[in-house]
């Protein structure tokens, strides 16, 4: 299976990163098929450039995304990039978002007993 992703270059402390089409079992240093742009995020305003006809081939053909290059694209104005990302968080049902202040309202607070005063 082939997938879009960033290949990590530059020197440590100072990331660089190649986006770049390979298969998914292989190291994403190694065999690249294709390097479709680059992203360069330690700069002032992250820079990021891609051929984005070139990824629109890539999946037409059956390549799939990675979740961070799916962000990068949509953020950068590639439509149809939804069904690459994935929620970081649960959602909850809707069940579960009713049940919880139902059980709040039934059961009664405890109620402070007055304190005596003693003159």
């Amino acid at each position: 299976m082939l997938i879009i992703r960033l290949q990590r270059t530059g020197r440590e402390n100072t990331p660089t990163f190649r986006i770049v089409v390979s298969e998914k079992a292989r190291s994403a240093k190694k065999g690249a098929l294709e390097i479709l742009g680059h992203y360069l995020p330690s700069q002032k305003e992250g820079v990021f450039t891609c051929k984005t006809d070139r990824v629109k081939y890539w999946i037409g053909k059956g390549a799939q995304v990675s979740d961070t290059m799916a962000r990068l694209l949509k953020k950068n104005g590639l439509e149809g990039m939804e069904k690459f990302i994935q929620r970081y968080t649960k959602q909850k049902s809707k069940g579960e978002e009713e049940a919880k202040p139902a059980e709040a309202a039934a059961a009664p607070a405890p109620e402070a007993a007055p304190a005596e005063v003693k003159a």
